[in-house]
């Protein structure tokens, strides 16, 4: 699931993948063949029209499916990293062609959380650092759209959160040429914005009053693929990295750590591809899940701003204190010789 956002979503939002993008020094080559096209790494229309294919599909008529599946870990200061739960999830999208060539992404998703030993979907979860079992809130954003033009696009801006207004430069993303007749891509995003779950208010669900996220994604795919101009989404796969605070109903308020998500994702042939237990627990919340939007609509927000929407404050134990990492260890006894 592969978004300019992101996250998407706090959440795994597929995520959303990446505003802020860099480059690297552009190729350029010729295919044959079929539906032969020009791959121009250099070109910023080639780049918006051929993430354009990977990230949807050209033909407005149809619907991309993205997958995303992996592992949350959590990591403090004197342990080692801890796996807390899996994550699995998918979106849908829609592209409309704007007047302009930019195309308009139109974007549904949701991600449900796993238990580590069965593979259940999680509706409650015991927190290993303090305890206590919480209620499992899943992501589940509608929509996150964004425009995919010939420009890098502006941060997400989560509800007027987020005021980041770099400079506008052209869109040349960072593809690299790769062994086996592949393409690579990389994109990245690293975020700083106010917090929608102020710490006054949301005590337990609040890391604090800004919020740190970061997001690293890679796509794969064939080359004769990006150059087969026939093709109206590219078929790919890859890995994407957010590391990102606690999740609000994890309790932990603004416990020292965070969480790095660490996932394997692609495009898929639509609901027969997926889980059928997450398509089960999407379609028991609503059909639309299973559907791209069809209208332009908003606002676009990540996971935490509609879990500040959708939510409301946890009452706070009398003397409680968010939990604390364990002590450094002192100095070692000197080894025996």
């Amino acid at each position: 699931m592969s978004d300019f956002k992101l996250t998407r979503r706090e959440g795994f939002g597929f995520a959303a993948l990446a505003a802020g993008l860099t480059a690297v020094p552009a190729l350029a080559a010729s295919a044959t063949g079929k539906g032969a096209g020009k791959i121009d790494f250099k070109d910023p229309k080639w780049n918006r029209d051929t993430f354009a294919r990977l990230d949807g599909d050209t033909d407005t008529s149809k619907e991309k499916c993205g997958w995303i599946k992996g592992r949350a870990m959590g990591v403090r200061e004197n342990e080692k990293v801890r796996p807390l739960f899996d994550v699995e999830g998918f979106s849908f999208t829609r592209l409309q062609k704007l007047d302009d060539g930019s195309w308009r992404k139109l974007l549904r998703e949701i991600v449900f959380y796993r238990d580590l030993e069965t593979g259940k979907i999680l509706e409650t979860w015991r927190n290993p650092y303090t305890n206590e079992d919480v209620k499992v809130v899943p992501i589940a954003n509608d929509p996150f759209n964004f425009t995919i033009s010939e420009f890098e696009p502006e941060p997400p801006s989560y509800g007027g959160l987020n005021q980041d207004k770099p400079p506008r430069r052209p869109l040349l993303l960072d593809w690299q040429e790769a062994p086996g007749g592949m393409i690579l891509l990389n994109t990245r995003i690293d975020l700083y914005y106010p917090n929608a779950l102020r710490p006054d208010k949301w005590v337990r669900e609040s890391s604090g009053w800004m919020n740190r996220v970061s997001e690293y994604f890679t796509y794969y795919m064939k080359r004769e693929d990006v150059a087969n101009t026939r093709l109206t989404h590219i078929p790919h796969v890859g890995s994407w990295t957010r590391i990102t605070p606690w999740l609000p109903w994890m309790m932990m308020g603004q416990a020292q750590g965070h969480i790095n998500c660490v996932t394997s994702y692609g495009s898929v042939d639509g609901e027969r591809e997926l889980a059928p237990d997450i398509v089960a627990a999407a379609r028991a919340m609503d059909e639309k899940w299973l559907h791209a939007p069809t209208e332009d609509y908003g606002p676009s927000l990540s996971s935490l701003e509609n879990f500040a929407r959708e939510q409301t404050p946890s009452p706070v134990p009398a003397g409680w204190n968010p939990p604390q990492p364990p002590k450094a260890v002192g100095p070692l006894p000197a080894t025996a010789k």
